[in-house]
């Protein structure tokens, strides 16, 4: 309440004194208008006097002239009128005058003198005066003076009342103005300000069950983004200590942020670190009149942000949302995150033909099909293969220009996109350590040996101390892949590549998702219930299917649509209460094959919902946009069974995601044996998603499943989940990395090319 009195005072202070200044401004202006009135009136008496009194004064008639002078003398706020002679002796006077003769010669010498009429303000006696003098003349030589006297005190008597009037209406409205700011600071400051208040004591009481409301008002909006980010920060701090002690409490070694970014300063010490990844963390995209930053869906921010925070490191990705020009310095760089920047974000510029044949060509219509074997013909053509090698040069040469100047740095490099990246790299710095990990499937030698350029591929990848892939047997493909294609010893015992003096070694490191026990306790999360997702849905249903996939053709999208319509022709009492919802990202739309698969895709749900469907019900409801985590976690946890049927999939996360969310540890996931999950989630459901009639009867298990049988899959999935999450992912292959034999040049030049001879670590 002081501050608010504080500020009251202040105001009626600054409102007085403008109300003063102002109040002068309008005596003056309008003791200017009244001036201008008299001196007006003067100017027409004395020149209507002088016309009269001046073949008088020629005729020396004082008698009338003092006639002339009496008859006008005695107007309204006129004191009286003077008539002087050449040498300003009085020969007609208004009586009342004469006291003051000496001070009206005064006023008239100057008209005489100058031969023009003059005014002037005074007092006489206790009056304020205004005394007006004109030339009179005879024969053409200035005679005498005719001298007006008029009576000016009502000037001064209204400027009084006008500072008089002007000062109490300043009161009045000084007092209400500062009567409504007390009401309006108490409504719309003081209240919001102790419904902050209010929310911080309970963030600092409760902890992560935060209050669901903050004031809204516009004033305060950037007040509330940095309050709710504080909270955001203070409830993950509490989080990751409470989740620290409650492992140290039970003698587990659980991998958190926290954890990783401790091992990544004691692996690293002070060697910088530079992440490369086609898509970037953050993007910036138009929002109305303004830019927004956006996280795109990736789980690789999730497991790489953590390290970058933790040594100031950098990461190097293609620019190429609409507003990501707009926010970068001269040297295309910003920190990240937005709201609290912790490394750096370099963006890199491709045009949009070389996007077009590095990205939708080379990697995605060539690399992509070539690796998943599902079926679909890869794509080869030179100029994409010019386009890929372009890109690649040009990612090199942003990452040799960010690492200029630092000492042993470390390099991620980031799936199939930067294949040559690694030999671009460690040719002109040997000195830096370099993996690259591959995130989508290895097929077998054969397979790949259909790429018409797979020696330079291999040979790019080769460049790198550590190759990372999912599972054993992508390790394995790839190094019959080496023994076959290029001259190079490999290492079977060590799986590691000898090549030209340079060993590159190859591991398996099973990427995962974040887990978190406390996953679902938001309180914002809490406004949803199975009941009303349905509802919202257009369902009354009783079973609850979800698929969560990118509309790609090897994620089994068809199979699985096939698999639900074989369960509900074979189990017909499922019929009505039975949906799968699919939520499908449109994914690569103006590839051809994406395309016709889209379409494929939303025909096949509409046959299927023409031949099943009823009013009231669907067997399939697909949700064709893109979902953040956020949206798909209430599905999640709302589902009886997560279908996952990918033709050939890497590892595929949506298992792990599943998994995670299920705090309640119900529900069922049925899992493709041709992804990498299923060897870490034996207890899933296993399928051959080929086998239309193996997927039916896996939905009807799923369903049917004993509630403490499926209790029990769930808790042992999730232990691994927690005991395997993505920070154990990134500490390995950090650890692994730190620990790789690098050449050590002597000296190295400026611009990073080997000088010395190479000695081992």
């Amino acid at each position: 309440m002081r501050i608010t009195f504080r500020l009251i005072f202040l105001m009626f202070i600054g409102i007085t004194v403008v109300a003063l200044l102002f109040a002068r401004s309008q005596v003056k202006t309008q003791k200017q208008e009244l001036r201008s009135e008299v001196e007006r009136r003067a100017d027409l008496l004395g020149e209507g006097l002088q016309e009269g009194i001046e073949p008088l004064l020629q005729k020396n008639s004082p008698r009338e002239m003092q006639r002339l002078v009496e008859r006008f003398g005695h107007r309204e706020r006129l004191m009286g009128v003077v008539i002087f002679d050449a040498n300003f002796k009085p020969e007609a006077m208004t009586t009342g005058l004469s006291s003051h003769l000496g001070d009206l010669v005064l006023a008239a010498r100057p008209a005489f003198d100058q031969d023009q009429a003059s005014g002037e303000y005074t007092t006489l006696g206790a009056i304020y005066a205004h005394i007006y003098s004109l030339p009179l003349h005879s024969d053409g030589n200035i005679s005498g003076t005719l001298v007006v006297v008029q009576n000016a005190s009502d000037i001064l008597t209204r400027s009084d009342k006008i500072w008089r009037d002007t000062f109490f209406h300043s009161l009045v409205q000084t007092l209400l103005i500062a009567l409504i700011t007390l009401l309006i600071v108490r409504w719309s400051v003081v209240g919001p300000i102790f419904k902050t208040a209010q929310w911080m004591k309970e963030l600092r009481t409760r902890g992560i069950h935060l209050p669901p409301k903050l004031p809204e008002e516009e004033l305060f909006k950037p007040l509330m983004r940095e309050a709710t980010h504080l909270a955001q920060s203070l409830s993950a701090a509490r989080a990751a200590a409470e989740e620290e002690a409650r492992l140290r409490d039970a003698s587990e070694s659980i991998w958190t942020e926290e954890r990783l970014r401790i091992h990544v300063q004691h692996k690293l010490k002070d060697r910088p670190v530079f992440v490369v990844s086609n898509r970037e963390p953050y993007m910036h995209v138009r929002r109305g009149k303004g830019v927004e930053a956006i996280v795109p869906a990736s789980g690789l921010v999730t497991a790489l942000e953590p390290i970058l925070r933790a040594c100031d490191g950098t990461w190097i990705a293609h620019g190429a949302a609409e507003a990501d020009h707009e926010t970068v310095d001269s040297h295309d760089r910003l920190r990240v995150p937005p709201d609290e920047p912790q490394y750096t974000l370099r963006r890199v510029w491709l045009t949009r033909e070389e996007e077009e044949g590095y990205y939708y060509g080379f990697s995605n219509e060539g690399l992509w099909p070539l690796c998943h074997i599902a079926h679909t013909r890869p794509i080869f053509r030179s100029t994409d293969w010019e386009d890929y090698q372009a890109a690649n040069q040009k990612f090199a040469g942003a990452v040799l220009k960010e690492m200029e100047g630092s000492n042993e740095p470390t390099v991620l490099i980031q799936d199939y996109h930067f294949a040559l990246l690694p030999q671009l790299i460690k040719r002109k710095r040997p000195d830096a350590r370099v993996a690259i990990f591959w995130h989508i499937p290895w097929p077998n030698p054969q397979a790949f040996g259909i790429c018409p350029w797979q020696r330079e591929l291999l040979d790019g990848m080769l460049g790198a101390d550590l190759i990372g892939f999912h599972v054993q047997s992508h390790c394995n493909y790839f190094l019959e892949t080496v023994a076959q294609a290029l001259e190079a010893r490999v290492d079977w015992e060590h799986f590691a590549v000898s090549r030209s003096g340079h060993v590159t070694r190859v591991k398996p490191f099973p990427i995962s998702v974040a887990f978190s026990e406390t996953a679902g306790a938001d309180p914002a999360l809490k406004t949803w219930d199975r009941a009303s997702l349905i509802k919202e849905l257009g369902l009354n249903v009783s079973h609850l299917a979800v698929g969560v996939d990118r509309v790609d053709y090897t994620k089994g999208i068809l199979e699985r649509f096939h698999g639900v319509e074989r369960f509900l022709d074979k189990y017909p009492n499922y019929r009505g209460r039975f949906t799968l919802v699919q939520i499908g990202a449109p994914s690569r739309t103006h590839i051809k094959r994406y395309h016709d698969f889209q379409a494929e895709v939303e025909a096949e749900a509409e046959r299927i919902n023409w031949r099943y469907g009823s009013d009231g019900w669907k067997p399939i409801v697909f949700l064709n946009t893109h979902h953040s985590h956020k949206e798909i976690d209430p599905y999640y946890r709302a589902a009886d069974v997560c279908l996952v049927t990918s033709l050939h999939d890497g590892m595929n996360l949506v298992a792990k995601e599943f998994v995670a969310a299920r705090t309640d540890e119900r529900g069922a996931l049925i899992l493709s044996q041709f992804t990498g999950a299923c060897r870490e989630l034996p207890d899933a459901i296993m399928v051959n998603p080929y086998d239309t009639e193996q997927l039916a009867e896996a939905i009807r298990f799923a369903l049917e499943m004993d509630p403490e049988d499926s209790a029990v899959r769930m808790h042992r999935m999730r232990k691994i989940v927690r005991e395997h999450n993505v920070y154990s992912w990134a500490a390995s292959l950090i650890g692994e990395l730190a620990d790789a034999r690098i050449e050590r040049p002597e000296a190295v030049r400026t611009n990073g090319e080997q000088l010395g001879s190479a000695v081992g670590a």
